[in-house]
């Protein structure tokens, strides 16, 4: 499989906490689907102190994996919101 592109897309949104509304990060997100992994190329800024925890309350919202030979945080579903 093809890796992601290192440019990749224009729009970015606004990842967050669902439990405490901290932010997380800020991300450009390809497509118009609901969020399953985000690659670390194309994470914009990042809020957080240690990977995969939110920087407020501390719960785990994501799985350090290599997708298609990248780095990327595999999203636990129900624990972070996009905007």
């Amino acid at each position: 499989m093809a890796k992601p592109s290192k440019k990749g897309p224009v729009r970015t949104v606004l990842i967050s906490c669902l439990q405490c509304k901290a932010p997380i990060f800020k991300y450009r997100k390809g497509g118009k689907g609901a969020l399953v992994k985000c690659f670390i190329e194309r994470i914009v800024e990042d809020y957080t102190t240690t990977a995969c925890h939110c920087p407020g309350c501390g719960q785990e919202f994501a799985r350090d994996t290599m997708i298609r030979g990248t780095p990327a945080y595999k999203i636990i579903g129900g624990k972070v919101h996009m905007k």
